[in-house]
């Protein structure tokens, strides 16, 4: 059985008939609630309700939520999921629930990743008991949200020298972990999962991404729908540079190296995030040779008329 105070968010958008992450959770063997998150300007919220239960779909108004946010542009273009992801920590506490997990709509299996069997091949069966150790690990971190690897993470194997495996890397992207009591605000109506955690980050949020659960999904732009038609009508370009007027002192736009270059956000990671050193490096006074008086405090100044 999944904790009593946690339940699934799938955000979507003008997708009623594919929402695929249901049916894989279903198949993972997760049995707590689950909820679709949407938007009052899509055209296909009836056909939700009708597909999926009124009470399995929620929906929240769009535009008061675009006030509240710094979007990074002058478009009076909604079709984001920011809104949508700032509307969780609302929805969650009417709701009752201390714990979510935001999670796309394309998901087609959630797999352990284990280094000493080097594959990828063992899907998750009990998604409950994975859910229930995960808000463990989130509470104990401190961490603002807590997001799974993706496949894409494992290209060229676990040492592939991204160094996924070896460390819980400080990104934080398309799956979130929350709570209600740990509140935040995603910024940017594109790249906001970047946006967020470079710029949080920044003031001492942690952010992090654990290797050890990855979950697999359609490419973003092979989907129609939701915020795919923004990026394909603005291009990659302003995506990446939402992150650079959010976060400028650490981030720029360069082309990403791979089979099929393109531009991209690139971080540098020691200039945006607090680095924490490890205890032992801590130095006393008396290790450093400092002797340190310290002064008794002034006396307070007489009041008139004494």
């Amino acid at each position: 059985m999944v904790n009593s105070e946690f339940a699934v968010f799938i955000l979507t958008h003008g997708r009623p008939d594919k929402v695929v992450t249901l049916k894989t959770l279903e198949r993972c063997g997760y049995t707590g609630p689950v909820y679709l998150i949407v938007d009052d300007e899509d055209k296909h919220v009836e056909k939700y309700r009708s597909n999926f239960g009124a009470d399995r779909v929620i929906v929240f108004d769009k535009k008061a939520m675009a006030d509240t946010v710094d979007e990074g542009n002058n478009f009076d273009e909604r079709r984001t999921i920011t809104h949508a992801r700032n509307a969780c920590f609302d929805i969650a506490e009417r709701l009752g629930f201390t714990y979510f997990i935001e999670l796309d709509d394309d998901y087609t299996d959630f797999r352990y990743k284990l280094l000493e069997t080097n594959n990828s091949l063992f899907i998750i069966k009990d998604m409950d008991r994975m859910v229930n150790q995960l808000i463990e690990f989130y509470i104990a971190s401190g961490a603002s949200s807590i997001a799974l690897a993706q496949n894409g993470d494992f290209i060229g194997g676990f040492d592939n020298g991204t160094g996924i495996y070896r460390f819980a890397k400080r990104k934080c992207m398309n799956s979130f972990l929350c709570s209600t009591k740990r509140r935040f605000q995603f910024v940017g109506a594109m790249n906001e999962d970047v946006n967020t955690y470079t710029a949080q980050g920044s003031t001492g949020l942690l952010f992090m991404t654990i290797p050890f659960i990855a979950l697999n999904q359609k490419q973003t732009q092979s989907q129609s729908g939701g915020i795919t038609d923004m990026y394909l009508k603005y291009g990659t370009y302003c995506k990446a540079f939402t992150t650079v007027m959010m976060q400028p002192s650490s981030v720029k736009v360069a082309m990403m190296n791979s089979n099929n270059p393109r531009i991209h956000h690139l971080i540098s990671w020691p200039s945006t995030v607090p680095a924490i050193i490890d205890e032992r490096h801590r130095k006393s006074h008396e290790m450093c040779g400092i002797n340190v008086k310290v002064a008794a405090p002034a006396p307070p100044p007489p009041k008139p008329g004494t």
